[in-house]
Order: structure tokens, then sequence, then C-alpha cells
């Protein structure tokens, strides 16, 4: 699930913000509802052509990268921030 709000972008969809995570830093991530966190980006332009082709299935990632990526989303969502 993805929520936009003005400037910021909200996604809980894990495999989403991780690929979002490569371009752009995650500015926070709420996690006031216990069954699910949210993480928080700063809305552009850019931002959001990268959803869409995150949609469409036209982005391409380097494997080794995306999953070093998502341990460190983790890392983050499960430790102490």
């Amino acid at each position: 699930m993805t929520t936009e709000q003005n400037n910021s972008y909200k996604c809980s969809d894990l495999a989403l913000a991780t690929v979002i995570s490569l371009s752009y830093p995650i500015e926070a991530i709420d996690r006031l509802n216990p069954r699910k966190a949210e993480f928080i980006f700063k809305r552009d332009d850019g931002l959001d052509t990268l959803i869409e082709n995150y949609w469409r299935g036209e982005l391409r990632v380097e494997p080794q990268t995306y999953f070093n990526q998502l341990r460190i989303i983790k890392s983050r969502l499960y430790g102490a921030e």
C-alpha cells in the first residue's frame, strides 16, 4: 500500500521501498501501526516516474545491489533507529 501526501510519499511495500531507496533516502519510518511500518520518502517528479516504472516492470536493478539494500532496510526496520 502506498500513500501520497503533499511533498512526501509513504510506502509499506518492502520491495518497492527497497527500489526507491536505491535512489532516494528514507526520510523516516512511520511505526504508528504495530502491524505495518511505512517508509517515508521526499516526493518529486523523478520519484513518481520511478514508481510508475516499477509497477510497469520497466526497471532493471543489479540483483546483488538490490539484495544488499534490502538487508539495510530490514536492519533499519527491525533494529533500533
